[in-house]
């Protein structure tokens, strides 16, 4: 029985953990690359090459300067908190690299990837960086893309499915070829814009894997015999349950799996902590020849949900955003007047509102559905909620009262779709529900649904957020005073969606679009009816996932334009059509109003260490894009004295 090839980690000893001194280099000089104190005592027992071998040949060089950020030290350890195990992939997600990724003003950028090619959104050729390595040390080549295209996407026991959604245009694959050892070319017959935004994404979809470590678990390259130990020893069904197993590139949960992010899993198996060393093989370095990470060591603690402001509190994270949410300030900013060694910075959100409200107009009641449909009933219960109230007591009118649409970020931003009715105007919200036919009322005033019923809407939540359960008691009086009951129905998460996507639920709250800052290649399929996780269109969404096997047609002439501009979008060649696509799709769902958004941009606190350098104070929290701290590199980030 063999054991899986081991990382760079797991052949080193532990080590100290101390700052290098590092000297700038002479004008007109060479190349010439600092060593980690980390990994020096590896260095000179043999066990791990010099710096100057471990770096591809034209690593990525950072302008620090450009970005009005200090050179660092090296060394330290961050702590930081999230509150399930699972979560420790998010060290993917900070540590950012990407084959190409955003910067801070949301442009693409080359980053693994020495380069690319883009001929006009059919033809994308990467181009890797000659030298570059994985954390183990094996060479990171073209060969990683093949086997994973030809080995795992195209492989029927790995992938039953096929190759992943997002590499189809207009139903059809790519040409993928290998011409050389730095060089992977993606062709296809119809324009792909959004090729490139995908590999950036906070969660990416990997298209290389570590093919000198996987081929083991690979019943084309490893010994049958021995293979079919290691599936018995891992309690496995087959070798592919085994080859999923350990390929995890973004659960990070397998510290032997090599990895082109800034920092290694350190730790086996599932602990309390986590820790995450510097990876020898990063490929990014400052213009002293300093490599990044700038942070040897990353310590992430699994602690329950209602502890990380506490914890943040007591001084026990040097940065933390996850876990923290805009309740948390007082006590947060209380830590620091009481001397706490840390800030709280106030960024800004990336989703497009903060809290929204879905009717859903594929709810199976039939009178629901149709009072639901009527675009009047919808643009009404916007028109007479009073946001500026709820801003004020909820958010210290630090938010933006208004309707959901993309944020002032995004090329894509204009005023009037965030206005679009959501002024507060209870006197224009009654003459709509009274020209939509709901003109009877009992003697409290509550209208009543054409079958006699009273309008009493249902609005279910997760249960998660007090915010959003302390601005639906405000709705609650709002819509009373047009005449109609709202009532909140708290639920768990999961069971809050199984309803939605079931037809149950009249009308749920969550977020409002995840991407509410959308660029010039960002797919608008998420404004289109393409997936059940809109909660106001569940089943038209699973009709398109399934391809007409499940759900319903969209059957209003609105969301069949939204598909329409969504594929055309698909097929569209120039970027001026793409924008005028988004434009027109935005306005559609402004009238429309399938989302009610209450208020956007409600600020997320981030603990900061006063010891760690090179944190924005003002930036965006963002899922995508943004991978959270993601675009902001923290690689770059340092502690003033190099010792967290």
């Amino acid at each position: 029985m063999f054991k899986a090839t081991k990382t760079a980690l797991a052949r080193f000893s532990p080590l100290l953990l101390a700052s290098a001194l590092i000297l700038p280099l002479p004008a007109g000089a060479g190349p010439s690359f600092v060593e980690s104190s980390f990994w020096q005592s590896e260095v000179d027992a043999g066990n791990l090459p010099a710096i100057s071998e471990r770096l591809p040949e034209l690593p990525l060089v950072v302008d620090l300067a450009a970005k009005g950020r200090d050179f660092g030290l090296q060394g330290g350890t961050l702590n930081t908190m999230v509150t399930r195990s699972k979560d420790i992939r998010q060290m993917v997600v900070y540590g950012y690299a990407r084959l190409v990724g955003y910067d801070e003003d949301y442009q693409l950028q080359p980053d693994i990837l020495l380069g690319y090619e883009n001929e006009d959104n059919r033809r994308y050729t990467l181009n890797l960086r000659t030298g570059h390595h994985w954390s183990n040390g094996d060479p990171f080549t073209s060969a990683d893309f093949e086997y994973w295209w030809k080995d795992i996407a195209n492989n029927p026991m790995l992938s039953p499915a096929g190759p992943p959604d997002f590499l189809y245009s207009e139903g059809e694959l790519p040409k993928v070829s290998f011409p050389d050892a730095t060089t992977v070319v993606f062709e296809w017959q119809t324009p792909h814009p959004q090729f490139l935004q995908n590999l950036a994404q906070a969660r990416p979809p990997f298209i290389y894997r570590p093919s000198a470590y996987l081929k083991q678990f690979h019943a084309d390259y490893a010994e049958a015999e021995t293979l079919a130990e290691e599936v018995d020893y891992a309690r496995v069904k087959s070798w592919a349950a085994l080859h999923n197993k350990y390929d995890n590139m973004y659960k990070f949960d397998n510290h032997e799996l090599p990895t082109l992010q800034p920092w290694i899993n350190a730790t086996a198996g599932k602990r309390i902590r986590h820790q995450f060393v510097r990876n020898p093989y990063y490929h990014r370095v400052d213009s002293r020849g300093v490599q990044l990470p700038y942070i040897d060591t990353v310590e992430m603690e699994i602690v329950a949900g209602g502890l990380v402001a506490a914890k943040s509190n007591a001084g026990q994270a040097d940065l933390q955003a996850r876990g923290l949410g805009f309740r948390d300030i007082p006590i947060l900013r209380k830590g620091e007047n009481d001397g706490g060694n840390y800030q709280t910075y106030l960024w800004g959100t990336g989703a497009a509102s903060q809290i929204a409200i879905y009717p859903n107009l594929n709810v199976s009641d039939p009178v629901w559905r149709k009072v639901l449909r009527d675009v009047r009933v919808r643009r009404a219960l916007s028109l007479a909620i009073n946001r500026a109230a709820i801003n004020r007591a909820l958010y210290f009118k630090l938010a933006k009262a208004g309707a959901m649409s993309v944020l002032e970020q995004s090329p894509f931003f204009e005023p009037e779709f965030r206005a679009a009715w959501a002024s507060f105007d209870p006197e224009l919200a009654n003459r709509l529900l009274d020209q939509a036919g709901l003109t009877e009322k009992d003697g409290y005033g509550i209208r009543y649904l054409p079958d006699g019923r009273r309008m009493e809407l249902v609005v279910e939540t997760a249960g998660e957020r007090q915010e959003v359960e302390n601005a639906l008691q405000i709705i609650t009086d709002d819509w009373n005073d047009v005449g109609v009951k709202l009532i909140m129905r708290p639920l768990d998460r999961d069971i809050l969606r199984n309803r939605v996507f079931s037809g149950t639920t009249m009308a749920s709250v969550w977020f409002g679009w995840d991407n509410g800052l959308p660029q010039e290649h960002t797919s608008p399929a998420y404004l289109a009816p393409t997936d059940q996780v809109f909660l106001a269109w569940p089943k038209w969404g699973q009709y398109y996932q399934t391809g007409g096997a499940a759900g319903e047609a969209p059957d209003l002439e609105p969301a069949q334009r939204l598909m329409e501009l969504f594929h055309a979008w698909e097929t569209a060649s120039e970027d001026e059509t793409r924008a005028a696509i988004w434009h027109e799709m935005l306005s559609i769902h402004a009238e429309q109003v399938y989302g009610i958004g209450i208020v956007a941009g409600a600020p997320q606190p981030v603990v900061v260490s006063n010891r760690l350098r090179n944190v924005p104070e003002q930036a965006i929290w963002a899922w995508d894009p943004g991978a959270h701290f993601g675009i902001y590199r923290p690689d770059e980030f340092f502690f003033q004295d190099g010792d967290g």
